[in-house]
């Protein structure tokens, strides 16, 4: 019996899945594999401990897998692209397709069918596909000058949400010290283990640049209403971008409905960011039909090993 994998390949986890002909046997997460985030070196142990920890949990050796499938952010580049069938060729001695992560995240969510995804993970883009097949695409832009919505945004913006309510208050005042104790500043503190938000600002503009996207959870778990404001502008500026690649691919006169799927850790984490980009991207166009469930890319994936070919 042949077997499959499919990796997603991610700024922030690397996932892996293994399955037959027809169902999914097991899947193992380990660490990023994004090569221009964190390297050769890392990207290839996450790939392979992601891999040997599937075939370990499906009870089958690599050597017995007939096609991988992967796919990442920047998969799609023929240099990129070849560094990581390089490396997942060290332990997989079958073939191996690797494409970009919208083309999983695609499988994933619409098969071969039109429709429009946004990703928000540790970067963000959206891209769609019309009936005819054609694409487009918005943001995704990288992390110095966009990826509006992302984790890696999410955690600036928020560092910034605390430094201007800063510069609003007096030093030293009531409110100040009110401020340095709120949760949610209590929370980015220890994510970073610094101890005040002199030092908070003072990591934020370190050399080499921190993990921003680390920040993102302990902006997901508070309630505070800096985090909550943070969430809500992250979902609206994911809506915009959705909206430009429904504007080019799907003129009101062509069809009655645009399919729309939600893919990342950001939607999936943060019950705001879903609900803003739901309410802005209706009232942008009311034609708009989001999946209310978040897609994993991993099963786009998978499917694509089944097949042996990249779409």
């Amino acid at each position: 019996m042949p077997y499959f994998l499919g990796i997603d390949g991610g700024g922030t986890k690397t996932t892996c899945a293994v399955g037959d002909e027809s169902k999914l046997l097991a899947t193992a997460t380990a660490g990023p594999s994004n090569i221009v985030r964190v390297g050769e070196a890392l990207a290839r142990e996450s790939l392979h401990q992601s891999v040997r920890q599937a075939c370990a949990a499906a009870g089958i050796a690599p050597e017995g897998v007939a096609h991988t499938c992967v796919g990442g952010s920047g998969g799609a580049r023929a240099e990129l692209a070849e560094i990581l069938r390089h490396a997942l060729a060290e332990i997989l001695p079958t073939s191996i397709t690797v494409v970009g992560d919208m083309e999983i995240a695609m499988e994933a969510a619409f098969d071969a069918g039109p429709g429009v995804i946004v990703i928000a993970g540790t970067g963000s883009i959206a891209y769609g596909r019309d009936r005819l097949g054609k694409t487009a695409r918005a943001g995704g832009w990288g992390f110095a000058i966009g990826d509006e919505g992302s984790a890696h945004w999410i955690g600036r913006v928020a560092i910034n949400a605390v430094l201007r309510a800063v510069d609003r208050l007096a030093a030293g005042s009531e409110e100040s010290s009110a401020l340095e104790n709120l949760s949610y500043v209590v929370a980015l503190k220890r994510t970073w283990g610094v101890d005040s938000i002199p030092d908070l600002a003072r990591a934020a503009n370190s050399i080499p640049p921190p993990d921003l996207a680390a920040l993102f959870p302990a902006v997901a778990a508070s309630h505070d209403r800096l985090a909550e404001q943070v969430l809500s502008d992250a979902g609206r500026e994911l809506a915009r971008i959705a909206a430009v690649v429904i504007g080019r691919l799907f003129p009101p006169e062509e069809i009655q409905t645009v399919p729309v799927a939600m893919i990342g850790g950001v939607f999936r984490h943060a019950a705001v960011v879903r609900q803003d980009f739901y309410n802005e991207l209706r009232a942008f166009d009311s034609r708009v039909e989001v999946n209310q469930q978040v897609v994993d890319p991993v099963e786009g994936a998978l499917r694509l090993a089944r097949r042996g070919v990249a779409t």
